[in-house]
């Protein structure tokens, strides 16, 4: 009886390791939220991208971040990259 009684507790499969599972799962559903406002927000740039809509401007600004250019009247404002 106190084999079992111990193993209820202890062990992989035990309560203690119950409690770390649920500790876990509420970690990876936070993570998992966070991902899927991501590939929101990229399916929303794709969007704008891709359904014809897309203005001179906008174009004119991604082109110029992607390719890292700016005409020579233009003020440049650096800011740190963000650690996603």
């Amino acid at each position: 009886l106190g084999y079992f009684g111990y193993h209820a507790f202890q062990g992989e499969f035990g309560i203690y390791a119950g409690y770390a599972f649920e500790e876990r799962a509420v970690e990876l559903a936070a993570e998992l939220e966070g991902v899927r406002a991501r590939r929101e927000a990229l399916e929303h740039r794709v969007k704008l991208l891709s359904d014809g809509s897309l203005e001179k401007d906008t174009l004119d600004e991604y082109a110029r971040r992607a390719l890292n250019l700016a005409h020579d009247n233009e003020i440049v404002i650096y800011r740190r990259a963000r650690s996603d």
